[in-house]
């Protein structure tokens, strides 16, 4: 019997519905599914699991440690919790303009405020120039603007300001967190993907000011849906997420994509609606079975070295060659992206639970 196991916070209906799915789905497979029970990691000790989902380690710093351990022993963790530990947000931005995906423009800021053996009066930070060009700041991203954390989620301190004294205002406000500033599209359409195993994109009509979920089957062309599906899974590929959420505004025809570090994403039932939750508890249920039949732990590596082209010449030894593979050996057997979003209807903000990034 292969097991599946899920760690999770404070999610009330994707858990049991996730479990009881699999077991369903993997009974002629010889796969069953459980919650993930930990009372102390043993160094060496056998993991207990062929597949963990992970959706709380970003909130519990044990739990990452216990995933790496895991990961060593031969588990498949989704997220890949190596990667998801050096990850952020510019660093994402940044690959994913290399990709040629349309990223807003942004800059990443100094945080406000530093740990107290910091002493922002002497050597420590001799690095940093000051004053900071507050203007030329804004000059370069636009009037206004969008000051977020580089590394964060569920929309906790993220402002919209219009001139230096709002963004100073704001800034003062996010120590200890370090800051992106970025270009504020004003966009005419938002699709959030739900993306499962990288390529398998799901997009959907979202409200970020209502901050729900829409319906609307017919909310992109087809020639737009393609590219969001497009830009989705090159930026997967490139990242290595198997679970994740990408949101894009489009603005003029074109979808800037917004955010995509979202490795544990809102899977709750009364925020992504009936119809999606039905379809994400389907999906992640399929896409575990398969990990846990054919997958290898070495495919979850990120790939953005090899696709850029720049492993070698930075002196990168990369992920492993089955990792570069992507979806070959032990890859998803998931359906193909289809390029008209399916539809949704949430009343309450998507990554409020606790548990979830946005």
């Amino acid at each position: 019997m292969k097991k599946v196991g899920l760690l999770c916070g404070r999610e009330y209906s994707f858990p049991p519905a996730f479990i009881a799915r699999v077991n369903q789905m993997g009974a002629k497979e010889g796969v069953a599914a459980e919650f993930v029970k930990l009372g102390g990691t043993r160094m060496g000790e056998p993991s207990r699991y062929s597949v963990i989902v992970d959706r709380i380690s970003h909130e519990v710093e044990y739990y990452r440690g216990y995933l790496k351990h895991a990961v060593l022993q031969g588990t498949y963790v989704i997220n890949n919790p190596f990667w998801w530990t050096a990850d952020d947000k510019y660093f994402n931005y940044s690959v994913a303009s290399k990709l040629g995906i349309a990223i807003p423009k942004t800059i990443l800021l100094p945080q406000k405020g530093y740990p107290s053996d910091v002493d922002i009066n002497s050597e420590s930070l001799h690095n940093l120039e000051y004053p900071m060009d507050w203007d030329g700041l804004l000059d370069y991203v636009g009037r206004p603007a969008i000051l977020k954390p580089f590394s964060g989620g569920g929309w906790k301190h993220v402002y919209k300001v219009n001139n230096k004294e709002e963004l100073l205002a704001a800034y003062d406000k996010t120590s200890p967190y370090c800051m992106t500033l970025q270009e504020f599209i004003d966009f005419t359409q938002y699709v959030r993907c739900f993306t499962f195993g990288k390529m398998d994109i799901l997009p959907v009509h979202y409200d970020p000011k209502e901050r729900k979920y829409l319906v609307d089957h017919n909310y992109l062309t087809a020639e737009l849906g393609t590219r969001v599906v497009k830009d989705a899974q090159t930026i997967n590929q490139a990242l290595g997420y198997e679970m994740n959420t990408i949101e894009f505004a489009v603005k003029d025809g074109v979808p800037y994509a917004i955010d995509f570090l979202n490795p544990a994403p809102d899977f709750e039932r009364d925020r992504i609606t009936e119809f999606y939750f039905e379809i994400v508890v389907e999906k992640m249920a399929r896409l575990v079975v398969d990990r846990a039949v054919n997958g290898k732990a070495s495919n979850p590596w990120p790939r953005w070295e090899e696709m850029l082209g720049i492993g070698s010449a930075a002196g990168f030894t990369g992920a492993p060659k089955s990792a570069a593979a992507g979806q070959s050996a032990g890859g998803p057997s998931v359906p193909a992206a289809k390029t008209q979003p399916a539809p949704a209807t949430a009343t309450r903000p998507a990554g409020s639970s606790g548990t979830t990034t946005k």
